[in-house]
């Protein structure tokens, strides 16, 4: 006994243990929002979406444009809500603030100083949530489950903020993803985050349409690096045509800068990639510091060359943040893909299975062909394309879709669905191509709108073996095309 006891002694010392476990209580709702509490209470989650509370949730009560979240306060106690913010006396236990919007962002910055926890953020067109679903799974896994990250997109001025309010005070590590529609909108959501480590993962013409030219995209991503804590890191893509902007304006803030990619000079770089047995890729990697250099080699579940580059991204954002490479690599090596973004379903076709692939959830030129690129790759009987229009690219929008022939026919489609009226354009020009019998180029079909597309999809009947990509912007519905064919039968 008195063995045991020298032993406890001797634990290492680690100051998250002064610190709470539960995630809020009523004291420290009052302390970092200045509001009145009507109850003594502890709540182990926030949630400002009264169908999304969870038994021990605290409510936020915004009130926005449209909608007054105090309208569903007795919904959220009726689904477990312990308590919530609001702005006015309710006959729930409540913390009364003057407004609930600014306290979120005090309730954010007070667990973002409140504990130790080494933030890392994410931003670009393309990308972003399937590198910091990666980096978080990383970092989770070398610090034993004492990672965070924001859930779903929640990335923008509600949801980054809404992020960090449920950042755990014993978190060691915290992923903020951060997006953007207009210029504007990433320097305040950095400067919530405060990020040790702020992560570009491409520039593409995602949004043109409100930012007007790459340059000004290229300008705005940059903006996550103004947020950086003292002594952070920009992580940059080292292969675009934008490299140098990025690498000008995070110089310009003294901060330290890791560029990666397959460019000779990319302090993560891509020694050499071969395809993997299961879809993916085996990756040799060079990662170049003051202290010397190393090589790595690890899996990438993921299919696709993006996938690829994007692991350079994570390994470089794990590196920085002081976490572990090995863990980084075993979990490249298991990721699967994320619901809209990549997740693979084995559906019925005759004679068996076919295979389908989810990215209904965004859409745009660079990631069209990133993904028309993997198909390609997938070994497959038949392969079919079904393509929904992209959004927000105001008047490059015709050209954009129009050169999706090229990458349609170079992953050699065999079958074309096009969805939306943006994809006219690009109906019109496979045809021209097929009539101008100048090679192959895949049987097509244009639909207004996915009920339509299912129907397309049906009547052209999958058989096995076959490979279906569903691609396109969310609002184009698409989703609804995968649930459909996903689902369970009755």
């Amino acid at each position: 006994m008195n063995g045991t006891h020298a032993l406890l002694h001797k634990w290492p010392a680690d100051l998250r243990d002064a610190l709470p476990m539960a995630l809020w209580d009523a004291a420290s709702i009052e302390a970092a929002t200045g509001g009145t509490a009507s109850h003594d209470f502890q709540a182990s989650g926030v949630e400002m979406d009264s169908r999304d509370v969870r038994p021990g949730d605290l409510f936020i009560a915004l009130k926005g444009e449209a909608m007054d979240g105090h309208k569903f306060i007795a919904a959220a106690f009726k689904k477990g809500a312990v308590a919530a913010i609001t702005d006015r006396p309710v006959d729930f236990p409540h913390v009364q603030v003057a407004d609930t919007g600014v306290a979120l962002h005090a309730l954010a910055h007070a667990a973002r100083d409140r504990g130790h926890a080494t933030r890392i953020a994410v931003t670009g067109s393309v990308g972003k949530t399937g590198v910091k679903e990666a980096i978080f799974a990383s970092l989770d896994r070398c610090s034993r489950g004492a990672a965070h990250r924001s859930v779903r997109s929640y990335n923008n001025h509600v949801g980054v903020p809404l992020s960090l309010a449920r950042m755990p005070a014993r978190a060691k590590f915290g992923v903020f993803e951060m997006g953007m529609n207009h210029a504007g909108e990433i320097a305040p959501l950095a400067d919530h985050v405060r990020p040790n480590v702020a992560l570009i993962t491409t520039i593409a013409p995602a949004h043109i349409e409100n930012l007007g030219s790459m340059e000004a995209i290229a300008d705005e991503k940059a903006q996550i690096f103004t947020g950086l804590a003292p002594g952070g890191t920009a992580i940059i893509p080292a292969d675009g045509d934008h490299t140098e902007r990025m690498v000008a304006q995070a110089r310009d803030l003294g901060v330290n800068i890791v560029t990666f990619g397959r460019s000779p000079d990319a302090d993560v770089r891509l020694l050499d990639a071969i395809p993997n047995a299961n879809g993916g890729s085996v990756v040799t990697a060079e990662l170049r510091s003051s202290q010397g250099s190393q090589r790595l080699c690890y899996c990438v579940a993921e299919p696709g060359d993006h996938w690829i580059t994007n692991s350079l991204g994570v390994m470089a954002a794990v590196r920085a943040a002081g976490g572990d490479l090995a863990s980084a690599g075993l979990a490249l090596a298991e990721m699967g893909g994320l619901k809209g973004r990549g997740a693979r379903f084995d559906i019925a076709a005759v004679g068996g299975k076919a295979l389908l692939v989810d990215e209904s959830y965004n859409a745009n030129p660079a990631s069209m062909r990133a993904t028309l690129r993997a198909l390609g790759q997938t070994p497959a009987h038949r392969r079919v394309a079904v393509l929904g229009s992209m959004k927000e690219l105001g008047d490059f929008g015709p050209r954009f879709h129009e050169q999706l022939a090229d990458p349609v026919i170079g992953a050699e489609i065999d079958h074309a669905i096009l969805v939306g009226d943006e994809m006219r354009v690009l109906a019109a020009e496979l045809g021209r191509r097929s009539g101008a019998s100048l090679g192959f180029t895949p049987s097509f079909a244009h639909c207004d709108g996915p009920a339509e597309a299912i129907l397309e999809l049906e009547q052209y009947g999958l058989t096995h073996g076959d490979a279906v990509l569903v691609k396109g912007s969310n609002s184009v519905g698409l989703g609804n095309l995968v649930t459909h064919f996903t689902k369970p039968p009755e």
